[in-house]
Formats: C-alpha cells, structure tokens, sequence
C-alpha cells in the first residue's frame, strides 16, 4: 500500500535552480506541497514572490498559496545573486502571468500559525534559500518545533569551500544568523551542500536531453539554465552549472541515491572573511546535529527530474 503524500512547505527565493525544485515537486504525487513561502535571496523579494507565482502557473498548480516573506536578513546587509541568475532572476526565460495574487498573509505569520496547529512530527520543510523566515518563525514561537517532521536544506559547504566566499555557500552567506538559529534549534536537518550540489551539473549532454523533451515546462527550464551555463563558463572555466536546489526535492523522493554521514556543523557568523562559513565535524549521540550529504548518483538523479518535469 503506498505511503500517503508527506506533507510540504518549500521556502525558496527563485531564482534558476529554485524553479527547478518547484517544478519537480509540483510532478511528484509523494509530495503534499501544502504552500511555497518565498524570502530575498537570489534576487529580491519581490521578484522572488513573482517567480514562484510564473513558475506555479506553468506548472498548473494554481491550488498550491505563495506567501511572501522576509525581505532582507536578520542582521545583516542584504546580499543577492543576481549576477548568476539575471535581474529576473530566471535567465532568459519567461515564466506566464500569476494564476493567483500572493497570499496576504506574511510567509513568518504562516509557518507560526500552520506549524503551531500541526498534528507532531507532521510537516516537511524544504527551504532552498536563506533561512530568514524559518529562524525567525523560531524566535517568534519556539513551539513551532513540534509540528515539524523534518528540515530538509539547501545550503553550506564543507569540502567545497564557498561559492560567494572562499569560505561560504550564498544561502548561509546572505543570512548566517538565520542558519545559526535553524542549525542551534535541535530540529531534525538534512543539509544538502556544495559538497553535493556541485556533483549535480547541467553539463552539455544533459542539456541535450533537457532540449529533447520539449514540453513548456522543459523549454523554460532550458532558457534558465542555459543562462546560467554560459555564466559558470565565463566565471568558474566549468562546464555545466550546478542544479543546486532540485537536490533537495531529490532526496526527498529517493534518499537511497544519496550517501549521508550525522555531523556537528556550526554557523560561523564573524569574522566577515568567514561569515556563513559551516564548520563541520563527523559526530554522533547528541553532539550531532544534522545529516550532512556527500554524494549523489547524478545520472540517476537528473533522470528522476527530467522525468518528473516531463509530466507537467
């Protein structure tokens, strides 16, 4: 007998590889996605919000709420990666008009409001961005720990190092007091960083096949990160830009193709040369605090997402 939908808020800050994430768990029927709460990132809050909705829409899932979020960081000066993904945030795709406005409600009023009402241990988040609206749903109510099953993340980098700093991955780095809140709650995390991330490119043959499924869904993916491929090879030397986001819906569908070791990782917020620097050690019993991912099969692992694209 198959296993009822798991329950799902994405948080994300579309952006290229976020739209990939969306679009997979809008085709994946294991995934509840009970709402999308949106937080400044890639590209400003705004946008971000817009994005979500464009995405949404092509993806025909006007039932699915987008609730904005927080604008900016907790202490910090706001930081966006607009120079990966464009001042879209979307590359040279165009996403269709918003099936429905955003929701009314702030993102950080949601997440207190459902999680504080959830059945225990019911509720998945994957956040995919910076972890601004996550950590300040904890500081406004801690009890909100209760409804939440897991937290599965995009963000740090351990053997990688940084992709905004020599020393940081961008999601820790816009906000490392908001990973620092998340990371120090003793909430269930599955962190899913550079480490991985980068095993996960959209190199030239995989764009080949992305190309070849031409559907709507596949065409605006391609525009996005065709985008972003021309940008890692003008700014890395590397072929192929890294499918970041998606990993996390991935692994959320099939965690056996992924290979995880528990860890004790912790939030540098300063000095500034080290600012959203995770500092990761293997640990076990209590001293762990999150499930850090290695590695990933990537050729299983973009076939499962080219598939489920295809469906939309």
């Amino acid at each position: 007998m198959p296993l009822p939908p798991r329950p799902l808020i994405i948080d994300c800050d579309p952006g290229v590889d976020d739209c990939f994430a969306l679009f997979a768990a809008c085709a994946s029927p294991e995934l509840d996605v009970q709402a999308v709460c949106t937080v400044a990132g890639n590209v400003r809050l705004d946008t971000c919000t817009r994005n979500a909705l464009g995405a949404l829409a092509l993806a025909g899932r006007h039932d699915i709420p987008v609730y904005p979020g927080s604008d900016r960081p907790l202490s910090v000066a706001p930081v966006y990666a607009d120079h990966i993904h464009g001042e879209t945030g979307l590359g040279r795709a165009e996403l269709p008009p918003p099936l429905r406005h955003p929701e009314p409600v702030h993102a950080v009023d949601h997440l207190v409001g459902l999680l504080k009402n959830a059945p225990e241990r019911s509720v998945t988040l994957a956040p995919t961005g910076p972890l601004t609206n996550l950590a300040a749903a904890l500081e406004c109510d801690p009890g909100i720990a209760r409804g939440i099953n897991e937290v599965v993340l995009m963000g740090g980098a351990d053997t990688e190092g940084g992709n905004i700093s020599p020393h940081a991955e961008f999601n820790i780095y816009a906000d490392p007091h908001a990973a620092k809140i998340v990371f120090e709650s003793g909430l269930p995390l599955t962190v899913l960083s550079l480490d991985v991330t980068l095993q996960l490119r959209c190199t030239p043959e995989r764009m080949a096949e992305l190309d070849a499924a031409d559907t709507p869904v596949t065409r605006a993916a391609s525009a996005m990160i065709g985008h972003v491929n021309a940008i890692y090879g003008e700014i890395y030397g590397k072929a192929g830009a890294a499918l970041h986001d998606p990993t996390v819906i991935l692994y959320l569908l099939s965690p056996d193709l992924f290979e995880t070791r528990t860890v004790r990782a912790e939030i540098v917020c300063e000095p500034e040369d080290w600012r959203g620097h995770t500092r990761v050690v293997n640990a076990s019993g209590a001293d762990a605090n999150a499930v850090w991912v290695d590695a990933i099969d990537a050729e299983a692992g973009f076939a499962l997402l080219l598939e489920r694209m295809r469906r939309l």
